[in-house]
């Protein structure tokens, strides 16, 4: 399992999107956050100034996204999904994307309801409720 450090998962993005542009040969996960990374050119000049952007703390009382993270919940998204893990996620994603017309369009609306989860349990101090998770895609229309 993946399970990265705040700094691992930021030089893992930031030097997968470096093998990217140089060429060089990616491992299977690298592929994989390569095409999440593709279809947020947005975050592309972040990615190509780590010395500017790997240590940045990102606010999001000041509206701030913060690009690694959004990242990484996609990469989260798709292990779930490939694994169908929580039970039932993998339905929710097909539903989703179905009514969004977009797989993308559909995992930004389960990654609301995956912040609501991990916020939910650190708030609580508890592990994340997966059926916290799955009721709320299920209200999703």
């Amino acid at each position: 399992m993946f399970n990265p450090t705040r700094d691992e998962a930021r030089k893992f993005l930031i030097n997968a999107w470096r093998k990217r542009r140089e060429g060089a040969l990616l491992e299977p996960l690298e592929d994989l956050a390569i095409q999440l990374i593709e279809k947020h050119p947005e975050y592309h000049t972040v990615l190509e100034n780590p010395i500017r952007f790997q240590d940045k703390n990102y606010a999001p009382e000041h509206g701030e996204t913060n690009p690694f993270l959004h990242l990484m919940m996609h990469l989260s998204i798709e292990e779930q999904i490939s694994i169908n893990q929580p039970l039932g996620v993998r339905a929710h994603f097909t539903r989703l994307t179905h009514h969004f017309a977009s797989e993308h369009d559909a995992q930004h609306r389960m990654m609301e309801c995956l912040s609501e989860m991990i916020w939910q349990a650190q708030r609580h101090n508890t592990a994340p409720d997966a059926a916290m998770y799955l009721s709320c895609m299920e209200n999703i229309s």
